[in-house]
């Protein structure tokens, strides 16, 4: 059996004891690594333990403890009853704002999971506050982040525009842009119809009962915190700093000035879902370092029938995405796309396009950085749920939507 098969098989295994004994995925998928890469394969520990994503640790880590403070001390409700006001408290509105939202951060420069962890907090307060579900609101802000994410102006339009012209292809950036908008636009439509018409959650209610009272003016606390969450957007999206280090520094500060409200708020910070995500992605980067998922998008490459190849490594992307960086994956694939794109025998900017977009669409995955904030940021006793639901969505997403994007951009 080849090293290849055994390393899926393995994961299949980690997901089906998950499920079975109900022991958290990420401790499994730990487990799995070492006993794969150092016991079997004989990789020294640290080299299996290099695929630990520190980046994402740091954001998970860092955002739930800011924006716990900022639940704790009142602002996100603040925030929350600000936002339906200038919605005309037309409720059913502000998913979509979030979605706009998000889609503009990231157009003009913000990182997907920057703009993910500046609005999904805000959003998923707002859903339990006003008995709309959390996951319906936290995918909108997911969608919304993927829709921008391919713009001229955004870092994934950036990757890929520059990937094809290290390999002498060229894609128009506007339509790049406009067909991965209206993929993520009808996801954030497929989104509401199936989670936010007419869903309640009719057993969460507000701590103190006022969810119909307007907040009071904001406290010293509560501006405090609204300029750190101001500085967060700025320094993230204008300056480019790290999101997870700057929210950590942020909270850091708010935690030496407001001591009381930050030990309160140590107990919003979601360790078993960073547990699970961080757990899943440093066994999916031991794969990719195996060179499993290159040698899967090799023999795709090397199929003769372009549309068949084209929709084989669209399913590549998808999966593969949902587990691990999509940057990292559309890096790898688009390389590997050019040689059947520069045959002529299929459309290069359908193909871009389509491939783009399956990468993208399944963020909403919970093993991916933005589906993992928005479990995280969940309330406790509906974070299974929100889990389960982001579960079921992503392998239904990765499912239909690589054909999807295929029949609609490559075939048509």
């Amino acid at each position: 059996m080849s090293t290849d098969l055994i390393g899926v098989l393995v994961l299949v295994v980690v997901f089906v004891l998950a499920a079975l004994r109900g022991l958290n995925m990420g401790i499994l998928a730990l487990i799995s690594a070492f006993l794969f890469g150092t016991v079997w394969l004989g990789h020294p520990a640290k080299e299996v333990l290099a695929g630990f994503p520190v980046d994402m640790f740091v954001v998970l880590v860092a955002v739930t403890f800011l924006f716990g403070i900022a639940r704790t001390n009142g602002t996100v409700d603040w925030l929350v009853h600000a936002a339906v006001r200038a919605a005309g408290n037309r409720a059913a509105v502000v998913p979509w704002i979030l979605f706009l939202l998000a889609t503009a951060l990231c157009a003009t420069g913000a990182a997907s999971p920057a703009a993910v962890a500046i609005l999904a907090p805000i959003g998923i307060t707002f859903a339990v506050r006003h008995r709309i579900s959390p996951l319906y609101v936290g995918l909108m802000a997911v969608n919304g982040a993927a829709a921008g994410s391919f713009a001229p102006t955004a870092i994934l339009g950036g990757i890929v525009n520059s990937s094809l012209a290290a390999n002498h292809l060229k894609v128009g950036a506007t339509a790049l842009f406009a067909g991965t908008f209206a993929v993520n636009a009808a996801a954030a439509g497929i989104t509401w119809l199936v989670f936010g018409r007419g869903r309640t959650l009719a057993t969460v209610a507000d701590e103190d009962g006022a969810a119909d009272q307007a907040p009071p003016a904001p406290g010293v606390e509560q501006v405090a915190t609204l300029v750190a969450l101001v500085l967060l957007v700025t320094g993230t999206t204008v300056l480019g700093l790290d999101t997870g280090l700057f929210a950590l520094t942020l909270a850091a500060a708010l935690a030496l000035v407001f001591r009381s409200t930050a030990q309160r708020a140590t107990r919003e910070i979601a360790w078993p879902v960073v547990l699970l995500v961080c757990g899943i992605v440093t066994y999916i980067a031991l794969l990719q370092r195996l060179g499993v998922v290159d040698s899967l998008g090799s023999s795709i490459a090397a199929v003769g029938a372009p549309l068949l190849a084209a929709l084989l490594i669209c399913y590549v992307a998808g999966v593969v995405s949902a587990f691990a960086s999509t940057t990292g994956i559309l890096g790898a694939l688009m390389p590997l796309a050019a040689p059947f794109l520069a045959s002529g025998s299929i459309a290069t900017t359908g193909t871009v396009v389509a491939l783009a977009s399956a990468a993208v669409v399944v963020d909403a995955s919970p093993f991916s950085t933005n589906g993992a904030l928005v479990v995280a940021n969940a309330p406790e006793q509906l974070r299974s749920a929100t889990y389960q639901g982001l579960l079921r969505w992503g392998a239904g997403v990765c499912a239909i939507a690589p054909f999807a994007v295929w029949a609609a951009f490559v075939v048509l």
